[in-house]
């Protein structure tokens, strides 16, 4: 390789939040490109964790990188360094130890690879550090919910969205060779992404995101209901079997006494509920056995967490090369001056974002990125779901088959069903 022109100081890498396919990447070339420009590199392990203790050097913290230590890591899944959820924000006593512990390791450049929480500690950091210490941070997280522009997706969405697919086509399979349905939780702490990107690219029977339903509508009963909905009209149609991926982000909306009969809710470093340890799957199935039943229908009703298995996979192709690029351009970004700043690449160019333009200007949080679910990609998918509709409920033939599915008068179907197409989107109109 080229040595490329001589620079001083030392960079650190850090990773913060959950794994994400793509993260070695991310390092690796990081770690290269400032070496070969005569930086140290040094690896911060466990994230901001051993960062925050009263002896990080003693804890192991710091790890020096070379060129032979990464050259060959991003073809792997996980994170080489670490991770942790520890937040340095909580006080200004906490930011100032991490400040000082990277200060006294000679640390005067810093590349921060997580989701929203890692990038908010990162915009804090620098913040608090003004000249003291140059920030780049590069976005993690499967969910796809960083506030970036539509086409722009976070880095291991797409190698998590491959492995769900997967999955889901192969419960699919099994769902209609054994004439039951399975309700698959999708992460996704607030927006549906993930979900969407799965049920839709493996033709799911229905996907369920929290961005569907209008404010105060999202309960746990709507939800069941328009599952059931979904299985009276398939069976209805002489199918017995269906797969409805559901957005872990709809347990944001299910009241909390019910979330407590699955037992305490335990809540990450930053505050938020730990929605991978809740098994809202289970709730969900069992609403919806008692649902059916009655309305005097049997049919087998499975849970499946779809969660943990995405988050450390070995990056597909296009996160390998996309991590590859954004690491490369953080480290650049940094030995050249720059700082502040989150990586991201748009129509194959490197553009920085401005952490502070990230933030919501009333939470002083990151902003998520939400679905649009008034865009032509999520009506095509809404199109292509078996879900009651409302031509369902004003066809009366289809009513009546509807209706005689479920052992219920037509009158009475629309009575307990109708409030799930009140809200129904406009007709799919293509320009």
């Amino acid at each position: 390789m080229t040595q490329l022109p001589t620079s001083t100081g030392t960079l650190g890498i850090l990773v913060g939040g959950g794994p994400a396919p793509g993260i070695n990447a991310v390092i690796a070339a990081a770690t290269i490109r400032a070496r070969l420009s005569g930086a140290e590199v040094v690896g911060i392990t466990n994230g901001f964790q051993r960062l925050l203790s009263k002896d990080p050097e003693t804890e192991g913290a710091f790890r020096p990188l070379e060129i032979s230590d990464v050259s060959r890591i991003h073809f792997r899944g996980g994170s080489a360094l670490g991770t942790s959820r520890a937040n340095p924000t909580r006080t200004e006593g906490d930011l100032d130890r991490v400040l000082g512990a990277l200060a006294d390791r000679g640390i005067e450049k810093l590349i921060t690879i997580g989701g929203d929480d890692t990038a908010f500690s990162c915009s804090k950091l620098s913040e608090r550090a003004g000249d003291r210490l140059s920030v780049a941070h590069v976005p993690k997280t499967i969910d796809n919910d960083l506030d970036l522009p539509p086409a722009v997706d976070t880095f291991g969405y797409q190698t998590a969205r491959s492995v769900g697919v997967e999955i889901v086509q192969n419960l699919m399979v099994d769902a209609k060779t054994t004439g039951r349905w399975y309700v698959v939780i999708a992460m996704g702490r607030k927006a549906g992404h993930l979900g969407l990107g799965i049920g839709k690219s493996a033709g799911a029977t229905m996907t369920i995101i929290p961005e569907e339903f209008r404010e105060g509508a999202l309960t746990l009963s709507r939800v069941v209901d328009t599952i059931v909905g979904g299985i009276i009209k398939r069976q209805s149609e002489g199918r017995r079997d269906g797969v409805a991926v559901v957005a872990e982000g709809v347990a944001l909306g299910v009241e909390p006494e019910e979330l407590e009969a699955l037992g305490p809710a335990e809540r990450d470093a930053h505050g938020h509920v730990r929605l991978a340890e809740v098994d809202i799957g289970i709730l969900i199935k069992k609403k919806v056995r008692a649902r059916l039943e009655s309305l005097g229908i049997d049919t087998t009703v499975v849970s499946k967490n779809l969660g943990y298995e995405l988050r450390c996979a070995d990056p597909v192709p296009f996160d390998m090369e996309y991590c590859r690029d954004l690491g490369y351009c953080a480290a650049k970004f940094l030995l050249e001056g720059g700082s502040g700043s989150l990586m991201s690449m748009q129509a194959g160019r490197f553009v920085p974002v401005r952490l502070s333009d990230l933030l919501d200007p009333q939470t002083g949080r990151m902003q998520v990125r939400m679905v649009d679910v008034e865009s032509t990609r999520y009506a095509i998918a809404r199109r292509y779901m078996i879900r009651l509709r409302k031509d369902d409920l004003e066809d009366p033939r289809e009513l009546a088959v509807l209706a005689s599915a479920c052992n219920l008068s037509t009158t009475d179907f629309v009575e307990q069903f109708n409030y799930l197409v009140e809200d129904e989107l406009p007709p799919l109109v293509l320009i």
